[in-house]
C-alpha cells in the first residue's frame, strides 16, 4: 500500500506551481477549467511523489496523463500516443 501522503520542501513546491502553470498554458484556452488545473496538479503531485524533480519530465508527464485520462483518448491510436 502506498502512503496517503507526502511532504513536500518549499522549493519542490515552488518548481511544482510553475510547471502546473507551464502545463495549464500548454491546453487550449477553452479547455482550461478549474476541473482540469486541478487534474494537472493531482498528476504533478503523483509524480513528485514517487521522486520525480526535473520539471519538464513534470510537465510531461502531467500532460501525458491528462491525455490517457480524457474521455477523447479512445479516438487517439496507441501509435500515435506513443510519440
Amino acid at each position: 500500500m502506498e502512503p496517503r501522503g507526502a511532504v513536500f520542501q518549499p522549493e519542490l513546491i515552488e518548481l511544482m506551481k510553475s510547471v502546473l502553470d507551464e502545463a495549464v498554458a500548454a491546453v487550449p484556452q477553452a479547455k482550461r477549467t478549474s476541473a482540469l488545473k486541478a487534474e494537472i496538479a493531482s498528476l504533478i503531485l503523483a509524480r513528485a511523489a514517487k521522486g520525480e524533480r526535473n520539471p519538464e519530465t513534470l510537465k510531461i508527464a502531467a500532460l501525458a496523463g491528462l491525455i490517457e485520462c480524457s474521455h477523447y483518448s479512445h479516438e487517439i491510436s496507441p501509435e500515435r500516443r506513443a510519440v
